[in-house]
C-alpha cells in the first residue's frame, strides 16, 4: 500500500444511471481508490449495493476497490466481497462477532483488512486488533446516508488512534469518511489521517480533477 496521501471518492454520491461514466471520470481525475459503501438496511437505515456490483466494477476499474460493508452479519458475508474483487474490505467492529478471526480471513484471501468504527464507539475498541489491521476507517458522520455534516470531534479520535499506532510502531493507516471537503480533510490529515473518503465533494464538483488536486494539496499541507 502506497505511503502517499490517498483520496477515495465514494460511489454513493455518483449518478446511479451513469455509474460507469462517473467511475472512469474520477479515475481520470486522479482518484486513488473507489470507495464502495455496502448497506443492508439493518445495521444502517439504507440499502445500497451488493456483490454483483463489486464484481462488475473489478472488470473495468483500474484503481483499487475500497469496500466498506455496513451490515449486521459481516462474519458471514465479508469474504464474498473479497472474492468478488475488493482490494480492501472494511467491516464494523460493532457488528462483527469475531473481529480478529475475520481480519485474518480477509488477509488470507489476499485483501487488505479494515476495521470501521462509528462516531459513538470509542476508538480504543480497535486497539487490541491493530496489529492485524491494515486500515482503520473512522466514520466522521453517522453511517447510512451521504451528504451529512462532518462531526467535529473526529480530529480528537484520529489523534488518539494515530498516537497508539505510532507508539506501537505499527503499519496501520487511518481513513476518515463523512462530510469531507478540503477544509475538513485538512483537519483530519493534520490529526493523523492519511486516507479520506469524499463523496459529494468530488462527485458533485464541476471540475473533479481540480477538486481532487485541491483536496490532496490541502490534506498534504494541512490547509496551508
Amino acid at each position: 500500500m502506497s505511503n502517499k496521501f490517498l483520496i477515495a471518492p465514494s460511489l454513493l454520491a455518483a449518478d446511479p444511471l451513469n455509474m460507469e461514466k462517473d467511475l472512469m471520470d474520477v479515475e481520470a481525475a486522479g482518484a486513488d481508490w473507489h470507495h464502495i459503501d455496502i448497506m443492508d438496511g439493518h445495521f444502517v437505515p439504507n440499502l445500497t449495493y451488493g456483490v454483483p456490483l463489486v464484481k462488475a466494477m473489478k472488470k473495468i476499474c483500474k484503481i483499487p476497490l475500497d469496500v466498506h460493508i455496513m451490515v449486521s452479519n459481516p462474519d458471514q458475508i465479508a469474504l464474498d466481497f473479497v472474492k468478488a474483487g475488493a482490494d480492501l474490505l472494511s467491516f464494523h467492529v460493532e457488528a462483527a462477532t469475531h473481529s480478529h478471526r475475520l481480519l485474518q480471513a480477509i488477509r488470507a484471501e489476499g485483501a487488505l483488512a479494515g476495521l470501521a468504527v462509528n462516531p459513538g464507539t470509542p476508538v480504543e475498541m480497535t486497539f487490541p486488533l491493530l496489529s492485524g489491521t491494515d486500515v482503520v476507517l473512522l466514520m466522521s458522520v453517522n453511517p447510512g446516508f451521504g451528504g451529512q455534516s462532518y462531526i467535529v470531534e473526529t480530529e480528537g479520535r484520529v489523534a488518539a488512534l494515530r498516537q497508539e499506532i505510532n507508539r506501537r510502531g505499527l503499519n496501520c493507516r487511518i481513513e476518515v469518511d463523512g462530510g469531507i471537503t478540503d477544509k475538513t480533510g485538512a483537519l483530519v490529515a493534520k490529526a493523523g489521517a492519511d486516507i479520506v473518503v469524499a463523496g459529494t465533494y468530488v462527485y458533485g464538483a464541476k471540475d473533479r480533477k481540480q477538486t481532487i488536486a485541491t483536496l490532496r494539496d490541502r490534506c498534504v499541507n494541512f490547509g496551508k
